[in-house]
């Protein structure tokens, strides 16, 4: 099914996008909101600028944008696959609790913020470009990666972490951020902690046509909850 975004607005192209088993093509995509909320068995190509809330909830569907993406991307996800060929804006899978979302450059603010696992679900976020600030804000479960494929300085802003209590972070750089939260522990990744990522990069690396031997020319930094962390306390039983 191929929609045009701006003759339907979001309304209309979301309840279209819901009442079919098909594959959808969305053009001309200036703005809309909500695209692909609820997801499950489909592939939604946007060609444009999706607006806020990117595949909310989504439940299984892959959703690739040929552009950049607004705010919340992937809000509460549950399952499947987001992949962005350009930039997001802040809350990158806020409470993302399952799936994938791949960026091929930046994301804003707030990155990975709540984002949780439990059981088998263990959701992923790989940032090929830089991040801003409070990335990984509160989290309990999943993997952060950010590459800063797009920069020579730390490709986190301030308060990485804060709030941290479980989870994990991989940043790659050439140099370490002195400025992390008592929350955070950070530690150089070894091979052990690559090789668990590698698929990950791998897939990161097919998708958007960066070789492995220029991601993994820098050094990764581990990002893991403080054991002494006064957050753990307030979410774990331990």
């Amino acid at each position: 099914m191929n929609l045009l975004a701006r003759e339907l607005g979001f309304q209309a192209l979301n309840a279209k996008i819901r009442n079919t088993s098909h594959d959808v093509i969305i053009d001309e995509c200036y703005g809309e909101r909500f695209i692909g909320a609820g997801a499950r068995s489909k592939t939604i190509t946007v060609n444009g600028t999706p607006g806020n809330a990117l595949g909310a909830y989504l439940d299984g569907a892959t959703i690739i944008v040929n552009g950049n993406a607004q705010d919340a991307v992937g809000d509460t996800m549950n399952d499947g696959k987001i992949i962005v060929y350009g930039n997001t804006g802040d809350a990158l899978g806020y409470a993302m609790r399952g799936g994938k979302i791949f960026v091929k450059g930046y994301a804003g603010y707030r990155t990975g913020i709540h984002m949780k696992e439990y059981q088998d679900k263990k959701p992923v976020i790989v940032v090929g470009g830089s991040t801003g600030s409070f990335l990984g804000e509160y989290l309990a479960g999943g993997l952060i990666i950010v590459l800063g494929l797009d920069t020579d300085e730390f490709p986190a802003g301030y308060f990485t972490g804060a709030g941290m209590h479980g989870g994990e972070i991989f940043i790659r750089s050439s140099k370490p951020s002195k400025n992390m939260p008592k929350q955070v522990s950070v530690k150089t990744a070894q091979e052990a902690d690559l090789n668990r990522i590698k698929d990950n990069l791998e897939e990161f690396s097919e998708l958007f046509g960066k070789s492995m031997n220029e991601i993994m020319g820098k050094t990764f930094y581990h990002l893991t909850p403080n054991a002494r962390n006064p957050y753990k306390q307030l979410y774990t039983e331990n």
